[in-house]
């Protein structure tokens, strides 16, 4: 069993940046993805970032060259690092870990990001 808490969400001017972490409880040594997923008011949940055990990373267009995605094995961790942050950014941002050979992911419970003026 694997809980998720996010921590480092707030409000910031466009522009800002934040950089949002995800600690798990269990070990994530095992996780083959680790992802961080949005939802704005009004929309659907989406993946923004993943990192694959391997290291390998995968960006949303909308976040592409803007957010990195890390992960700290050793810490438990996996964070987003945003910058050049834009109002169309502000969501619910949501800390996701699958663990290999399970059929299913482990959620966070949500850290609010708002940007704006």
């Amino acid at each position: 069993q694997v809980q998720l808490v996010e921590s480092g969400g707030g409000l910031v001017q466009p522009g800002g940046s934040l950089r949002l972490s995800c600690a798990a409880s269990g070990s994530i040594s095992s996780a083959n993805v680790m992802d961080w997923y949005r939802q704005a008011p009004g929309k659907e949940r989406e993946m923004v970032a993943r990192v694959w055990s391997g290291g390998s990373t995968y960006y949303a267009d909308s976040v592409k060259g803007r957010f990195t995605i890390s992960r700290d094995v050793a810490k438990n961790t996996v964070d987003l690092q945003m910058i050049s942050l834009k109002p169309d950014d502000t969501a619910v941002y949501y800390c996701y870990v699958k663990l290999s050979g399970q059929r299913s992911g482990y959620w966070g419970q949500g850290t609010q990001v708002t940007v704006s003026a």
